[in-house]
């Protein structure tokens, strides 16, 4: 089989060369996205300890307008779904996320990840990709919790 003989293969290893810079540096601002929202989550917690009441601009800006790329949820939560070993609660891949992301969430911020996560899940459900097995036995005061996985056909 012959190789393809291209009319300006300069052409095609600058764009090669550029499509790698560019996947590159997304890559790097993704981790300084990743860093300054766990400083953000710092400086958050440390104004709480201040005032525990604190009700700032910043802490509902971040939470109102931290905003995943469109489908990433989804990959997560089925990734974390395939992953798994026996079967996940949404609360447990809202931690997962968190733990994913740097971030060091509260009570409030895990509620907001809970429903965007539980959504997407019922979107799942709805595609016929993710099925519930039941509910867990052992609970905080806030459960059951029912457990999901991937759905087998």
């Amino acid at each position: 089989m012959t190789q393809p003989q291209y009319e300006r293969p300069n052409t095609v290893s600058g764009l090669v060369s550029k499509h790698k810079e560019l996947c590159d540096l997304r890559e790097r601002y993704r981790a300084e996205i990743k860093k300054l929202t766990v400083d953000i989550d710092h400086l958050d917690a440390c104004i709480r300890l201040f005032d525990p009441s604190a009700d700032s601009y910043a802490i509902k800006e971040y939470v109102t307008k931290h905003r995943a790329e469109k489908g990433t949820v989804k990959r997560f939560v089925l990734n974390a779904l395939r992953e798994a070993q026996e079967p996940l609660t949404s609360r447990r891949i809202c931690e997962l996320w968190a733990a994913d992301r740097g971030l060091n969430a509260d009570d409030a911020t895990l509620t907001i990840l809970r429903k965007r996560i539980g959504a997407c899940i019922k979107t799942c459900v709805n595609q016929g990709l993710v099925e519930c097995v039941g509910e867990t036995t052992e609970h905080d005061g806030w459960g059951p919790y029912k457990l999901w996985r991937i759905k087998r056909d």
